[in-house]
């Protein structure tokens, strides 16, 4: 598991570069990943969306975004609650 935050700039920062406002969400590792270190997907919850990504390339992989109502349906629906 990767204990990196990952910053992004806030969209309501101005465009100048100066003066932004940078926030950080941190990846933790699916309880239903494998052993291996780089066999596993990892998941960052923030309050509007859930980010998900491979982490076998770290920082350089793909990442997805879903609503959090959406991810709890699906987590509902993969449980068998």
């Amino acid at each position: 598991m990767t204990t990196e935050l990952m910053w992004f700039k806030s969209s309501y920062s101005n465009t100048e570069g100066g003066e932004c406002l940078e926030v950080a969400y941190t990846w933790r590792k699916s309880s239903h990943s494998s052993d291996f270190e780089d066999a596993c997907v990892e998941v960052a919850p923030c309050p509007h969306a859930i980010h998900v990504r491979d982490s076998k390339l770290g920082t350089q992989s793909p990442q997805f975004a879903v609503p959090s109502d959406a991810w709890a349906a699906f987590v509902t629906y993969a449980t068998g609650a």
